[in-house]
């Protein structure tokens, strides 16, 4: 069984998250049954973007890496204080340890900064949220090569540029865990156009 650990940060967005819940969970039921997803964070009880409440199955320091096969990291607003749990070295210790392993690590738009922030990006590429460039260039104060593309992937580690690009994000982890055609046919009982590339 293929583990991803969905790490939330309070104030995370709750489509960037459910994205990476609906693909890994489609998989399990329908697809190679493969993989499982389980959440964790900073406590159990997490607040997300506008203010809904997650309980969540680990708490960080619960957590050994060496039985996860996956990261993924939505990003959040910082009006419901995501960088507060998302900038805390317990949180981007966790994804360095990640790294370390040669996890693959999967974030949708800001959820890109705290990898930053852990220094994983230093001279690699990676794209964040693009309106506004103020997240570009805190990414690039980071050491990141910022690429404006929806998502890039260097090594293990993959960034995507704004929402709308969260469910293609779960589909290339979901690749990466299981097959192209694997995915293929998740992508088509979901309801979303094949990729032909």
């Amino acid at each position: 069984m293929k583990k991803v650990l969905l790490l939330l940060a309070n104030g995370f967005e709750t489509y960037e998250a459910s994205a990476f819940i609906d693909v890994i969970g489609w998989n399990l039921i329908d697809g190679d049954g493969s993989t499982r997803l389980f959440t964790c964070g900073m406590q159990k009880e997490i607040k997300t973007t506008f203010n809904q409440k997650v309980v969540v199955d680990y708490l960080i320091e619960e957590i050994d890496v060496g039985s996860f096969d996956a990261l993924a990291v939505p990003g959040g607003f910082e009006e419901y204080n995501y960088y507060e749990d998302a900038y805390s070295e317990q949180f981007v210790s966790l994804i360095r340890k990640f790294n370390e392993q040669n996890k693959t690590i999967a974030s949708v738009c800001v959820g890109s900064l705290p990898i930053g922030k852990s220094g994983i990006l230093k001279n690699r590429e990676a794209t964040t949220y693009k309106v506004g460039k103020v997240r570009q260039q805190t990414l690039k104060s980071y050491g990141a090569n910022v690429i404006n593309e929806p998502v890039v992937t260097d090594l293990n580690v993959i960034t995507s540029w704004n929402p709308s690009t969260a469910i293609d994000v779960a589909f290339l982890l979901l690749e990466l865990l299981t097959s192209k055609n694997n995915t293929q046919h998740i992508r088509e009982i979901m309801g979303f156009k094949p990729k032909n590339n």
